[in-house]
């Protein structure tokens, strides 16, 4: 029997268990953000947590990268939300760290942006109420046992979209 805290709704087969990476300098933060920038498809919501400084946005902006981006890329802390078009899908880039309530995303429209035809990417979600369920959470640690730079990202799936994407990481033997 499955457990019901690892099984999508609507899903048969439980999620995947979450991939665990160890991240020992920014070389290898930027090489999972290029592992998954080819996975991600229009509709697809991701959840950046961690401590703050621990590379979220460093993160979105190898995402980027990867992606083919090669203006500039801002930290949405100020603006909540930095658009980028992309030749795949316009990805949507959002910082609720300095949401004013817990509801400002939605006061703001920015749910018009999630589960569309773009990818929404969201730092900080722990901030904002009401959120949907991601298909991807990713959360970034600081490992000071292994360097002032080291990180350990945690990805796990919360959907049926997400665990497709975990798989593929997992089967193609994607390890940082």
């Amino acid at each position: 029997m499955s457990d019901p805290a690892t099984t999508a709704p609507g899903a048969a087969a439980p999620l995947p268990e979450p991939l665990v990476y160890a991240l020992p300098d920014l070389g290898a933060t930027q090489a999972l953000a290029r592992r998954l920038a080819g996975r991600l498809e229009p509709g697809l919501l991701l959840f950046l947590s961690g401590d703050l400084g621990a590379g979220k946005t460093t993160f979105v902006r190898a995402l980027l990268r990867a992606l083919g981006f090669e203006g500039r890329v801002k930290s949405p802390s100020f603006p909540l939300l930095e658009s980028y078009e992309l030749s795949r899908f316009r990805l949507y880039h959002f910082d609720f760290y300095r949401l004013s309530s817990d509801k400002a995303w939605l006061d703001a429209g920015f749910d018009e942006f999630i589960g569309g035809r773009g990818v929404a990417v969201i730092e900080w979600p722990e901030r904002a109420a009401g959120l949907p369920r991601p298909d991807l959470r990713l959360r970034l640690d600081f490992d000071p046992a292994h360097g002032e730079q080291a990180r350990v990202a945690r990805l796990e799936a919360a959907s049926v979209r997400g665990a497709a994407c975990l798989n593929a990481l997992r089967t193609a033997g994607d390890a940082c």
